[in-house]
Formats: structure tokens, C-alpha cells, sequence
């Protein structure tokens, strides 16, 4: 099983930030949503993070006594001169242009299209190492950010980029995709255990 974990909160998604390449660190709140989740991850193989430090350090106090392995295909889009903008201060015609075209590039940043590019070589090399009848046996868990977790996705679903418009992610939630026979299957989406009733 492919286990995708977005990060805890950040002080820039408690800022309501549109947060891209800034490192931002992760809240109070973010630290305890992390460690919440390590008993939904147990039996866990091996641990993926991308480099930002608010996904390392959910990897690190999800507390599953593995090493961090840090891959930079994980890592969160490039939002370009948007990032670190207020979301509202993006002007509506941005918007509308990302909702449009999966190959529009913020000034110095990275196209959807890019992404999934990058996501979808990740997936397809942990698919080939862990999927059904590979050598490799476990969960993986990958922590990343809601760009790539919405492009591993649409990537397991067989959808276009575009569908990522369509995804809601909540920080420091759980998505789970299946190693099928014939190809990924999506087991479940946007798991929030942290925020169940005890």
C-alpha cells in the first residue's frame, strides 16, 4: 500500500497562505496532528519525505521508528511570485488561468502538468519496487504537500492534472492507494483520524 500523508498544519496554512517552496515550520497544532497519526501508519516499511522541513519534521513525529528517506519528486509545487502571497491576494484571473490549463507557469514557478510529470515517475517507480508480485513487501508512506498528493491521485484514478481542481486535502490527512494486479487503486482519500472524536 501506497500511503500518502499530507503535512501537519504549517504557520503559513494558519496564515492562509499559499504556500509553494517556503519553509514554512509546522504550528503547534500541525506537531500534534502528526503525531496523532502514527498509529494509523503502523506496519510500515519505509518512510518517503519530500525535502521541505514542515513534511520531514511530520515525518519524523509520526513516531514509526524508520529512517526518512528525502525524495525532491515529493516536493510541494513552485507557486513562483505567488508564493507566500495571501490566498485572496491572488488576483482572480491567476485563478482562473491554473483552472484552465494544466500548463500555465506562475512567473517563476512550475506548471501542473510539471508536477504530475514528476509525481507520476515517483508513484510509477514505488509501484514497480512494492506493487503486487515485487520484491518489496509493506507500506510505504510518502509525506508531502496537497499538490502532489492530488497528482498521485489523479494519477492512480488515470485522471488528467485538471482533476486535482476537484480534490479538497486537509492538512495532516491520510490517502491510501492499493497495489492492484492490474494497476493503482484508490482505497481511500483525505483521512483525518486527529479529528474523530476519541
Amino acid at each position: 500500500m501506497l500511503i500518502l500523508v499530507r503535512h501537519g498544519e504549517s504557520t503559513g496554512n494558519a496564515d492562509g497562505l499559499l504556500l509553494g517552496r517556503l519553509d514554512a515550520p509546522l504550528t503547534q497544532r500541525g506537531l500534534e496532528q502528526a503525531h496523532s497519526l502514527g498509529s494509523s501508519l503502523a506496519g510500515a516499511t519505509r518512510v518517503i519525505s519530500s525535502p521541505l522541513a514542515r513534511a520531514r519534521d511530520t515525518a519524523e513525529a509520526l513516531g514509526l521508528g524508520l529512517p526518512v528517506e528525502i525524495d525532491d519528486r515529493w516536493i510541494e509545487v513552485d507557486y513562483g511570485e505567488f508564493d507566500g502571497q495571501p490566498l485572496g491576494a491572488v488576483p482572480a484571473e491567476v485563478w482562473l488561468r491554473w483552472r484552465e490549463d494544466r500548463h500555465f507557469r506562475p512567473p517563476g514557478g512550475e506548471t501542473l502538468a510539471e508536477v504530475g510529470i514528476r509525481v507520476g515517475k515517483a508513484c510509477e517507480e514505488l509501484f514497480a519496487t512494492h506493487g503486487e508480485g515485487a520484491r518489496g513487501d509493506g507500506d510505504v508512506v510518502v509525506v508531502s504537500h496537497v499538490s502532489p498528493i492530488k497528482a498521485a491521485t489523479c494519477w492512480s484514478l488515470g485522471l488528467g492534472d485538471e482533476g486535482a481542481w476537484r480534490l479538497y486535502l486537509a492538512t495532516a490527512s491520510i490517502t491510501r492507494v492499493s497495489w492492484g494486479t492490474g494497476g493503482p487503486v484508490l482505497n481511500r482519500f483525505n483521512d483525518t483520524p486527529w479529528s474523530k472524536p476519541t
